[in-house]
């Protein structure tokens, strides 16, 4: 007591007025993200940053001042260093060095009352090994801004974040709990012991259903087709394809063109490559943001319609004999093709637009079109105005109904951000038959309750409606509504996240999943057996007929497929050109996987996407050893040895 108090009684007294105790923080480990096989996608590696913090706001000198001080220990210039303060004005705290090394570390700690608002953390580099694979679907991570701080409450203000894909989807799972180090300062400011420290939660690990080399070959089939279509190339801005598994709603693959590499926002090297992210789209996530014309790949669901309501039978023949008229408006088959007479398979088989025609202005109750004639309403409805607001609306409603009940026009739910979904339109006569927008429910609702829907359509809009020229839909929709075929009208929510594992475990290690998804159900399209069927023999005809759309795509292939092909005028640049398109399910009796591609520019749809179709199909069954496969050509699940020479890789990196 004596020694305490008498002896050394000042010096502790002094003490502990002049100590003060800190918190530095101890950042978690963000949560890895696996493939399907087990693969690394993502994961962060441990660094030791300098940080200035932004939550106490300095002066332009005092900013300059510790530039000055700085920039000789992190060997760059004070008006580089201080550019860098300047940088990212929203964010609460930016990196001024990554990396740092002990020599770095000693300087900061030992001149903290020099350094107001600096100091060293432990910090996590996020990295994605395959570059731009998958890179819109993993998406990438950024700093906490003032515009988005009140959405991350309890987080430090050091913490990375999701912003896109995946990362941003299942930021929750991913981010972990910070930690820290209770550290003593004394007097002059220098760290003098740790109290202790209470040790970080890493976020927990997470196994998707995408299959890292499926998603591989995918990307390096499109680059390829791309770069080969010398026609084309130049129109194709954007394009993305979707393999779907058919029993469980997962996705396999999704390719969205052109690529993007989210180690740019995690690297520093985002600068290098700003005017191709600002020129390309790359940003986003062409599978599910962008939508465009379907095309004739809408057939098969407007086929089950009419079917259902009886306006088509089996045996019902139809002459196409190149064209029709309807009204005043003449509407010709594609290219100018006459198919004589057509049923129902056939119709399918070859894509009769003529067919088509006649179907949607059935439902529509617009009779009487022919080469010579342009048909009429029933004299019932009375006035042409009052036609449009009954028979035709409810003609309508039927043909998109009977594709929104596949997911057509509707968000999927696939678990990623900012999905949008597709619209319906029909061609308004009081605004010169330009296409408007269709509100479906109001149109359903206001017939319920009053019998009629007051619109400006025409029923050269049935035709359109018919053969997907008259909706817009994402290819994430066309995968859904291919798996949906598939299933013979099961229809499954599309699902990336699998499993959700500790932060000790990982899909090899055998450890249990902490959760797993549950495959699920989202509606059922009703159709009688027969009905299923005569629409699976007309996709059949369209890979397997030599009259059939796609039978080229399709030839020699070890394997049956059902599909549609669908090929949509469109203008890219004020330029004519078409919308390549192409669904798809294999094997046809046993499907276990369904496909969507999409390439406005990429011509026909038999000719690009078809062909896209068929070697992704391809990939995946000799990655599995399907045994109709020569084994020959099977293939192991790692993702490919070539990748990262394939131009799918290397064509983002030289973006700048």
């Amino acid at each position: 007591m004596a020694y305490v108090q008498v002896a050394q009684g000042k010096t502790f007294r002094q003490s502990e007025m002049t100590t003060q105790y800190a918190r530095v923080p101890i950042l978690p480990q963000r949560g890895w993200i696996y493939d399907a096989n087990g693969q690394v996608l993502a994961w962060d590696k441990p660094v030791l940053a300098i940080e200035l913090d932004r939550y106490t706001p300095m002066t332009d000198a005092q900013l300059h001042q510790l530039a000055a001080i700085l920039a000789p220990v992190l060997e760059t210039t004070a008006s580089s260093l201080y550019q860098t303060m300047q940088s990212q004005p929203g964010a609460l705290q930016v990196t001024l060095a990554s990396n740092v090394t002990d020599a770095q570390v000693a300087f900061v700690v030992e001149h903290q009352t020099e350094l107001p608002g600096v100091q060293v953390v432990q910090d996590y580099e996020r990295q994605y090994p395959y570059g731009d694979l998958a890179g819109q679907v993993l998406g990438y991570v950024g700093a906490i801004t003032a515009q988005n701080v009140n959405q991350y409450k309890g987080y430090l203000y050091s913490q990375k974040v999701g912003e896109t894909g995946i990362e941003y989807e299942y930021e929750h799972i991913l981010q972990g709990k910070p930690g820290y180090d209770l550290v003593t300062i004394d007097s002059a400011g220098n760290a003098v012991g740790s109290v202790g420290d209470i040790a970080p939660v890493d976020g927990d690990n997470i196994q998707l259903t995408l299959d890292g080399r499926e998603q591989a070959e995918a990307q390096m089939i499109m680059q390829n087709m791309i770069d080969s279509n010398s026609a084309n190339k130049n129109n194709i801005t954007d394009a993305a394809a979707v393999m779907l598994n058919v029993k469980t709603g997962g996705v396999i693959a999704m390719v969205s063109y052109p690529y993007l590499d989210p180690n740019w926002y995690t690297n520093g090297s985002y600068i290098h490559h700003v005017h191709y992210l600002e020129t390309s789209g790359a940003q986003l996530n062409n599978a599910i943001d962008t939508y465009n014309y379907p095309g004739s790949t809408v057939k098969p669901a407007n086929m089950l319609t009419a079917l259902k309501a009886g306006v088509v039978t089996p045996k019902t023949l139809i002459e196409d004999d190149g064209y029709i008229y309807i009204g005043t408006q003449r509407k010709n088959e594609d290219e100018g093709f006459v198919f004589g007479l057509v049923n129902p398979i056939e119709a399918l088989t070859v894509s009769s637009d003529v067919f088509l025609y006649e179907v949607g202005l059935h439902l529509g109750k617009w009779f009487g079109s022919t080469t010579t004639s342009g048909g009429g309403y029933p004299s019932s409805d009375g006035s042409y105005q009052n036609y449009l607001d009954t028979d035709f609306a409810k003609g309508i409603n039927a043909l998109f109904q009977g594709e929104e009940n596949f997911g057509l026009g509707l968000p999927t739910g696939i678990d990623l951000p900012y999905e949008s979904s597709g619209k319906f339109y029909i061609e308004n006569y009081r605004k010169g038959n330009i296409q408007v927008p269709y509100n479906l429910k109001a149109s359903e609702q206001s017939i319920a309750k009053t019998g009629k829907y007051v619109n400006y359509g025409s029923p050269a809009s049935l035709a359109d409606a018919a053969i997907g020229q008259s909706q817009m839909f994402t290819p994430m929709e066309l995968a859904e509504y291919a798996m949906t075929l598939a299933d013979e009208g099961l229809r499954l929510k599309p699902h990336l996240l699998e499993n959700v594992f500790g932060p000790d475990a990982t899909p090899s290690s055998g450890a249990k999943p902490l959760r797993s998804f549950k495959t699920q159900v989202v509606g059922q399209v009703k159709g009688a057996p027969w009905q299923w069927h005569l629409i699976q023999q007309g996709m059949y005809g369209v890979t397997s007929n030599p009259s059939g759309t796609a039978y080229y795509a399709f030839m020699g292939a070890h394997y049956q497929a059902a599909g549609k092909t669908g090929t949509a005028q469109i203008y890219i640049n004020g330029k004519p050109t078409d919308n390549s398109v192409f669904i798809c399910y294999a094997p046809l009796n046993h499907p276990l996987v369904a496909v969507a591609v999409m390439a406005p520019g990429g011509g026909y749809g038999a000719q690009f996407s078809a062909v896209i179709a068929r070697q992704m199909i391809d990939a995946y069954f000799n990655e599995h050893h399907e045994p109709w496969m020569p084994k020959s050509g099977w293939t192991s699940t790692a993702i490919p040895a070539n990748w990262k020479t394939s131009a799918a890789y290397l064509v983002p990196e030289q973006s700048h």
